[in-house]
């Protein structure tokens, strides 16, 4: 099922995802959430814990790797292919 409902962000940057939508995604305090920004829109996807330790792994993996990460101009030609 599709919602659309209008959120209005505070002083502090934050949204009440709407009571419908909470319950309609099985949504609780406490939950995690998964955001996705691209193209100027935005994502929320409710992580579950397996999603969630796989995410804590692939971040962890991507700090340990940043040191050595690529150039600027290297990470830039990366990019563009």
């Amino acid at each position: 099922m599709s919602n659309v409902e209008v959120v209005t962000l505070s002083e502090k940057g934050q949204i009440v995802l709407p009571k419908k939508v909470r319950r309609e995604v099985g949504l609780s305090k406490g939950n995690k959430m998964l955001l996705v920004e691209k193209n100027g829109k935005i994502t929320l996807i409710k992580v579950n814990e397996i999603m969630q330790k796989e995410f804590s792994t692939l971040l962890a993996s991507e700090k340990s790797l940043a040191k050595d990460w690529l150039s600027k101009e290297e990470e830039k030609a990366w990019k563009n292919l």
